[in-house]
């Protein structure tokens, strides 16, 4: 599979939320609803801190 997957944390809430590296729509935090990931076309602009790369299995 193209792309990867990343944990982003929250900047508002610090709330650690797995988001794909590619994401075609906004990615809103499930706690508090701070979007953590923008379409570009291409990787996605994620806007919270990647605290980890998910590894595929």
């Amino acid at each position: 599979m193209a792309g990867g997957f990343y944990k982003v944390e929250c900047p508002d809430c610090e709330n650690e939320q797995t988001v794909f590296g590619k994401a075609s729509t906004e990615v809103a935090c499930a706690v508090c609803g701070t979007t953590l990931a923008r379409p570009t076309g291409g990787e996605a602009d994620l806007l919270g801190e990647v605290v980890e790369t998910v590894e595929a299995r």
